[in-house]
Parts: structure tokens; C-alpha cells; sequence
């Protein structure tokens, strides 16, 4: 690995055609959620958010609401497929390209924004699955922590029937603490 006095323009042109590699292969790590969404794990999710929605906790508040039954609070939309924590999942093509960059001599990492769009509510009951990808690669920027480039990832969370629920776009900022483009 290299660290920061070795990132050079030819460290940070080879990880951008690493990382463009996996992109374009379009490969994918698969998380199907182990749990069905259940009404008590919705309570609880409803008591740390504090949120007190009664189409969250109520049946008949959800079905006066147009709602087949309770539904989850889309802003907990990740936490239904994060079963794999604390188990191996083996090397997702997300892991490659953070390695890529690790390896490019950015070994600095910030999150940057996480984008969060809902196609529809999950219902109690439902057993989700998200697909998590590479979505794009910036060119080497300099910012005000050092040079770094952004990546992208894309997860896009499926019912068991395939329909697509929701997806999250995730940034991240990996740089080189207080090196210029310029040194580089």
C-alpha cells in the first residue's frame, strides 16, 4: 500500500481505470435481508426516531391512510438488509474500489451525502433484498482536506416480486491529508 508521499498522477490515473473496470463489469453484491419487516422492529425503529406516524404503529390508521397494513418509516429503508454485519461477506466490488483508491495512496476517508429516494413504503411483513454497485468515479480533485476523488455507490432495495422500493446513492470523499495536486 502506498501511503501519501508516494501518490503520484500515474497511482491516481491507474485507480481511476481500476475502479472504471468494476464499473463497467457491472458487478454486484447482493444483500437479501434475512428478517421480514415486522411490526415490533418498526416500533422500535419508531421509538429511537421518535417518530409517532400512526401508519407506522397502527393498522387502522395505515388502512384510513390508503396502506394495505402498517408500514416502515423509508428513512429506515437500510436497515432491513443490514443482517450481514458482523458476518464475512466476502469482497463486494464496493471493497475493490475502496482498495483501488487505499492503494492509489488516498487512505483518508469522509462521507460526503447520502441521496435517499422511495418508490413506495415497505409493508410489515415484506422480506427485502438490495443489490449494491459502483456507480462512478470522479477525476482526482483537490479540496480543502487535499487532492482526493469522490466514488459513488448505488444500492437499490426489491420485494421479493422484484419491484423496486427505494434506492441510496452513497459519497464518499477519499484524500490525501494536506497534499496538493499540485505535489502530486
Amino acid at each position: 500500500m502506498l501511503d501519501n508521499n508516494r501518490l503520484t498522477l500515474a497511482s491516481l490515473s491507474e485507480a481511476q481505470e481500476r475502479v472504471q473496470a468494476i464499473i463497467d463489469s457491472g458487478e454486484a453484491r447482493k444483500y437479501v435481508a434475512r428478517d421480514r419487516v415486522d411490526e415490533s422492529r418498526v416500533n422500535v425503529l419508531c421509538d429511537v426516531l421518535g417518530d409517532n406516524n400512526p401508519i407506522y404503529r397502527s393498522e387502522s390508521a395505515a388502512k384510513s391512510a390508503g396502506h394495505p397494513g402498517i408500514v416502515a418509516p423509508p428513512a429506515a429503508l437500510q436497515v432491513w438488509t443490514m443482517n450481514l454485519l458482523g458476518e464475512d461477506p466476502g469482497v463486494s466490488p464496493v471493497d475493490k474500489a475502496y482498495q483501488c483508491l487505499r492503494e492509489a495512496g488516498l487512505n483518508s476517508v469522509v462521507a460526503v451525502n447520502s441521496e435517499q429516494h422511495y418508490d413506495r413504503y415497505v409493508l410489515a411483513g415484506e422480506k427485502l433484498t438490495s443489490t449494491e454497485i459502483v456507480e462512478s468515479l470522479s477525476e482526482p480533485k483537490q479540496t480543502g482536506l487535499g487532492v482526493g476523488m469522490f466514488i459513488t455507490t448505488l444500492l437499490t432495495f426489491t420485494s421479493e416480486t422484484g419491484e423496486q422500493v427505494g434506492t441510496m446513492r452513497f459519497r464518499t470523499l477519499w484524500y490525501a491529508p494536506g497534499i496538493s495536486l499540485d505535489d502530486v
